[in-house]
């Protein structure tokens, strides 16, 4: 694909199809050359959505965990929370860098706080970018309709093209 991609987001979430769509980029995507026009070459940036600690442990923000007696422990509770998403966060990176070395190919790596849907849409037209690579779990219609899609959210929201990695790549 095209060489005038100067940033192209791959979000990955930890699931095999959002690893696929990371190799998939890797694999089909040329990014713009540094010229004498521009300096700076295109980038790839690997995109990863933490969920806040309350929805992490399924809270609602300002709820006492457990019928806890004490505001003490609340922010202790959290910081728990805290620390295990963050070690969540290094394994998923650290295999999509794993990914990226094995392609010889350097990356970039961004981590926002939030619901996914909304915070990949953001960084999309924050960074600016020109495409967005994602993994699709293919949920059946019912899951979907409950749970939501964030990759069907982002081909609404977001402001650039949009490619969907579907299935299992075989190779």
């Amino acid at each position: 694909m095209s060489g005038n991609l100067s940033c192209v987001i791959v979000a990955v979430d930890g699931s095999e199809e959002s690893m696929n769509a990371l190799r998939w980029a890797l694999d089909n995507l040329q990014l713009r050359s540094p010229t004498d026009d521009s300096t700076t070459a295109g980038s790839f940036v690997v995109l990863h959505v933490q969920s806040p600690p309350s929805i992490a442990a399924g809270l609602n923000p300002g709820s006492i965990p457990f019928g806890g007696p004490s505001d003490l422990e609340v922010p202790a509770f959290t910081a728990a929370i805290e620390a295990h998403q963050r070690r969540i966060t290094e394994a998923i990176l650290d295999h999509a860098l794993r990914i990226c070395s094995q392609k010889n190919i350097n990356v970039k790596t961004h981590v926002v706080v939030g619901d996914p849907k909304e915070k990949i849409c953001e960084v999309v037209e924050n960074l600016p970018a020109d495409l967005l690579v994602m993994g699709s779990r293919a949920l059946g219609p019912i899951k979907r309709m409950f749970l939501g899609s964030v990759s069907n959210y982002c081909t609404c929201h977001a402001q650039c093209p949009i490619i969907i990695i579907k299935g299992k790549e075989t190779a």
